[in-house]
C-alpha cells in the first residue's frame, strides 16, 4: 500500500494527486507555505489528509520561526494561513485547533525547542490515529455486507484522501477481502475527475474490479440493478446528520433513494462538526471557473459564459442509510445518535478506553 503522506527527517512528503494517474511524484515540504499551496492546489486533498497535512504544516512553521523573537505571533500566523486554504472540510480546523491547543500549554518564557517537540509529537499522533481509525471504519463498514454485491462510489475517499486505507475505499477494500464486495463502479467526478484519476487508479493498484462511469450514468446503472449499495466519504457532518461531500454526491443520494439502494457515508469523528446544527450552515467552497470551462488544458466552453463551480454539495440526513465511524455504525434518528457519539468521544478522552 502506497502512503500519500509521510514525515521524514523534518520534511513532509505529499503525494502530488494532481499528477495522477500519469505520474507518481512526491512534493517535499520543508516549509509551511508549501503545505498551504499544496492544500489550495489540491495536490493533497480529502478531509482527513488535509487535517494531517495541516498538523505537520504547523510543525514546519514552528521550526521555521524557532529563532525568531516573534515565535508566538508567527505561529498564530501559520495557523491562520493554513485555516484559510479550504473552508468546507472541518478536519482542517479540527487539526489546527488540536495543534494550537498543545501550543497553548506553554507560555512566552517556555523553551521553544520543547514546544516544537510537543507539536511534532502531536502531529505524529494525528497521523498514527488516522491509520488506526481507517482500519476500524473498514471493519465496521464491511460488516454491513454479508453477500456478494457491487457498490458505487463518488469522488475519492481512499488512501489518497487519508493517511491509511481510506474511509469509503477502506470499507470497500475490507469488503473485497471478505468476498462481499465484488465490483466497484466509480463515478468520474467532474470537473476534476477525482473518481477517474484517483479512485479507479487506487482500486486497480489493489486488483479490485472497477468500472469507471461518467457522473450522469449513475442513475441508469442503478436502474439496471448493476449496483446494490453506495458508499462515499464526507468533508463535514452536522449535528442533524447532514453531510457535505464532493459536488454530485447529493444527486447520487437522490438516485439511490429512488431505486431503494442503501446510501452509506464513511467518515472519522473528526469530520463531525458538533457545533453546527444542519447542512444549511456549511460553508461551500467555490472554485475557479476555469475548472469547468477547460478539459485537459483545452477550453471547452464559450468565452465569457457564466459558470457556477461549487466544490461540494450537502446531502440531507433523510437520504442517508447509515454513517460509518471508528466508533461503529450510526443510524437515524441522527441527532440523537450523534449526540450519543459525542458523549462516547468525551468518555474515551477521559478514560482512554474504547467505549
Amino acid at each position: 500500500m502506497f502512503q500519500s503522506i509521510q514525515w521524514k527527517d523534518d520534511c513532509l512528503l505529499l503525494l502530488n494527486q494532481t499528477l495522477l494517474p500519469n505520474k507518481l511524484e512526491y512534493i517535499e515540504c520543508r516549509e509551511y507555505r508549501l503545505v498551504v499551496q499544496a492544500i489550495k492546489r489540491l495536490e493533497v486533498r480529502g478531509a482527513p489528509a488535509i487535517g494531517v497535512a495541516a498538523a505537520f504544516g504547523i510543525v514546519l512553521g514552528a521550526k521555521e520561526f524557532s529563532d525568531s523573537q516573534y515565535f508566538w505571533t508567527n505561529l498564530l500566523k501559520v495557523a491562520e494561513e493554513l485555516g484559510q486554504t479550504r473552508p468546507t472540510a472541518v478536519n482542517l480546523f479540527w487539526a489546527i485547533d488540536r495543534m494550537m491547543s498543545v501550543a497553548s500549554r506553554y507560555d512566552k518564557d517556555s523553551d521553544i525547542a520543547e514546544v516544537i517537540l510537543a507539536l511534532e509529537q502531536e502531529a505524529m499522533a494525528i497521523l498514527a490515529e488516522d491509520l488506526a481509525i481507517n482500519s476500524k471504519i473498514a471493519h465496521y463498514g464491511a460488516s454491513l455486507f454479508c453477500a456478494p454485491i457491487s457498490i458505487l462510489t463518488h469522488c475519492n475517499a481512499g488512501a489518497l484522501a487519508t493517511a491509511g486505507l481510506g474511509t469509503a475505499l477502506g470499507v470497500i477494500r475490507q469488503g473485497f477481502t471478505e468476498g462481499n464486495i465484488t465490483r466497484v463502479f466509480a463515478d468520474e467526478t467532474r470537473p476534476l475527475l477525482q473518481g477517474a484519476r484517483l479512485t479507479a487508479w487506487e482500486l486497480m493498484q489493489d486488483d479490485i474490479p472497477v468500472t469507471l462511469i461518467t457522473d450522469n450514468m449513475a442513475g441508469w446503472v442503478m436502474r439496471k440493478n448493476m449496483v446494490q449499495a453506495v458508499i462515499v466519504g464526507a468533508d463535514r457532518i452536522t449535528l442533524n446528520g447532514d453531510v457535505a461531500n464532493k459536488i454530485g454526491t447529493y444527486s447520487v443520494a437522490v438516485l439511490a433513494k429512488e431505486h431503494n439502494i442503501p446510501f452509506y457515508v464513511a467518515a472519522p469523528v473528526s469530520t463531525f462538526d458538533f457545533s453546527m446544527e444542519s447542512g444549511f450552515n456549511i460553508p461551500i467552497e467555490e472554485r475557479d471557473a476555469s475548472e469547468v470551462a477547460h478539459f485537459a488544458g483545452m477550453c471547452t466552453a464559450p468565452e465569457g459564459v457564466e459558470i457556477f463551480n461549487p466544490a461540494f454539495d450537502v446531502t440531507p440526513s433523510e437520504l442517508i442509510t447509515a454513517i460509518i465511524t471508528e466508533y461503529g455504525v450510526i443510524r437515524a434518528p441522527y441527532r440523537e445518535a450523534i449526540i450519543e457519539l459525542q458523549q462516547k468521544i468525551k468518555e474515551y478522552d477521559k478514560n482512554g478506553i474504547d467505549n
